[in-house]
């Protein structure tokens, strides 16, 4: 029936009809029901907008800024024994973390535009699917453990050596990347349980997995409750854990006699604090906006999301290089050794 219902809303879809039925990959599931599988999508995002060339100039900008900019800081760190902290071990991960980020949607939008070629193979389509999301959980788990690193060196200075070890942020950066992995694959396994016999057209900037599985003829109510609970879980309760976070470090800055050692320590963690406000205030004011406000048109909402998602990356190694003071030492140390080796050859 559910094979049935797939050709006539087909012939019904103009979308669709491009698809012949033997361009269809079916399989059976355990229950004898048929599942119907699109050889692809086409992503549809930034067609309506005038002079859309510019803000793609625009992105391979940006993403050759964040692929700059994370690899100059982790190889900053990496090559100095002494910044080989549980600091700068997070700030690793948050960069690595922006790389893979960025490198998952910005090529894949140049591409669409440069080859007027907007259309994703199913199984692509899960694969940047799996990994946009399990690495934008990350970026908001990377946040949320620099958020505990400070939490630890200002409340608890006496003791920071001892709870806060390489060890201890490794074992916590290794359960934040199998959480976030094994959380993307089962979201990304479980939309091979739809069948797909309507539109295959995302409207979004890449395979996106709200628009995508609700182009399914079956039922997807485990989709959207999976979708609903991620996104408060990783982006709600690790803002509010960070919100907490720093009202603790305000007290405990508060106990301090001393003005100037208020205004060190508060200033260690201005860095962290533009990253917190660059990346969840634009995803909330846009949430809010869609869901309860309803003014913010979906082709505007679209170009929002992109920059939203885009732009943290590239600004989060800059700010680090430029506010963290062991990061900008090692750096012009590093610089000015490279250059005398390049005037003594």
């Amino acid at each position: 029936s559910s094979l049935k219902e797939c050709f006539e809303l087909k012939s019904l879809s103009p979308e669709v009809s491009l698809w012949s039925p033997a361009m269809f990959l079916l399989r059976t599931v355990s229950n004898g029901s048929i599942i119907i599988h699109p050889p692809g999508f086409y992503v549809v995002g930034f067609e309506v907008f005038p002079h859309i060339r510019f803000y793609f100039i625009f992105l391979a900008f940006v993403y050759v800024v964040t692929v700059f900019f994370n690899c100059l800081l982790i190889y900053v760190i990496v090559s100095n024994r002494c910044l080989h902290t549980p600091k700068f071990l997070a700030v690793v991960n948050l960069a690595v973390i922006d790389i893979v980020l960025n490198s998952t949607t910005i090529p894949s939008m140049i591409k669409t535009f440069l080859l007027k070629d907007n259309f994703f193979p199913f199984n692509i389509c899960l694969l940047q699917m799996f990994v946009y999301y399990s690495f934008i959980t990350l970026e908001s788990y990377a946040l949320a453990i620099l958020a505990y690193d400070r939490l630890i060196a200002i409340c608890f200075p006496l003791q920071q050596n001892s709870i806060n070890t390489l060890r201890s942020m490794s074992c916590i950066v290794a359960v934040t990347w199998s959480y976030s992995l094994g959380l993307g694959a089962f979201s990304t396994g479980i939309m091979t349980w739809l069948s797909f016999c309507k539109s295959v057209t995302v409207r979004s900037y890449f395979c996106d997995y709200a628009p995508t599985f609700r182009l399914a003829c079956n039922d997807y109510t485990l989709h959207w409750a999976l979708s609903s609970t991620a996104s408060v879980v990783n982006l709600v309760a690790h803002f509010t854990f960070i919100m907490l976070t720093y009202a603790a470090i305000l007290v405990t800055l508060f106990l301090m006699k001393s003005v100037n050692s208020r205004m060190k320590a508060l200033g260690t963690c201005v860095e962290h604090l533009v990253l917190v406000a660059i990346f969840y205030i634009p995803l909330f004011i846009i949430f809010l906006f869609g869901f309860y406000v309803r003014v913010i048109d979906a082709d505007q909402r679209v170009l929002s999301l992109s920059l939203a998602s885009c732009i943290p990356p590239c600004v989060n190694p800059i700010i680090y290089s430029l506010k963290t003071r062991e990061i900008k030492i090692r750096a012009v140390a590093l610089i000015r050794k490279n250059k005398i080796k390049v005037m003594k050859f």
